[in-house]
């Protein structure tokens, strides 16, 4: 009798949740960090990976990109670029695609890449992407950083509250068939368009001491660092 009054008690115990095999300090919110992407413990929640597009170290330059391409070129030019075209003649620009003004032709309202042009996403795959401009802005404001070498490669660690870091090299750009700035400045694309002049997109940049936010021509050639949302477990 005294047995099946401990069952019964048992029982009501587990059917009221008194009783659980969980870890009561188990930590839900704690994200999933797939591999090669770093928790910076931002407020969006959102993961950077550790090196450049076409780069396997976080020092590696990697490749190169036209803003909205998602290949490689020989040359970043406006007769290169696939978007967007410049006329001699006439000394005007026009837009083929992610076009806010009419002065560059047919206005398509598209301010941030799709994935088809995100050579984030058509390098790594679902889930990676470009940061936008807002998500620069954010690691900016959510890090320290310092100009430093790694491996004999000049560039910025950016460093968060929760005492990780990632490294950008100062890749420098492409302009025409030449790379320009490596060793003293990174330049690297976002996502998001210039809405009041569709020539230009958005990006984050640094130099030694320096580092912002910033807009630049849409077929210069620029490093691509991806991002990937928070998972929680």
């Amino acid at each position: 009798m005294m047995k099946k009054m401990i069952y019964i008690a048992a029982a009501a115990l587990l059917t009221l949740g008194i009783v659980s095999c969980e870890d009561p300090d188990d930590d839900h919110d704690t994200p999933i960090v797939p591999e090669g992407y770093v928790d910076l413990g931002l407020p969006s929640g959102l993961l950077w990976a550790d090196c450049n597009i076409g780069a396997t170290t976080p020092e590696s330059y990697g490749y190169y990109y036209a803003w909205g391409m998602v290949d490689t070129s020989s040359e970043y030019s406006w007769e290169a670029y696939i978007y967007g075209d410049y006329n001699s003649e006439s000394g005007s620009y026009i837009m083929y695609k992610y076009n806010t003004t009419t002065i560059y032709g047919a206005v398509d309202g598209l301010t941030t890449l799709q994935s088809s042009d995100d050579a984030a996403t058509q390098s790594l795959g679902s889930g990676a992407r470009m940061p936008t401009k807002a998500e620069w802005q954010e690691l900016l404001d959510n890090t320290s950083f310092v100009w430093t070498s790694v491996n004999g490669v000049n560039g910025c660690k950016f460093t968060a509250s929760n005492g990780n870091s990632i490294f950008l090299p100062a890749a420098g750009g492409r302009f025409g068939e030449a790379l320009d700035g490596d060793g003293i400045y990174g330049r690297y694309w976002s996502s998001s368009l210039l809405e009041s002049d569709a020539y230009y997109a958005w990006g984050m940049g640094f130099i030694s001491g320096y580092r912002d936010v910033f807009d630049g021509s849409r077929d210069f050639g620029r490093s691509v660092r991806a991002v990937h949302p928070a998972i929680q477990n």
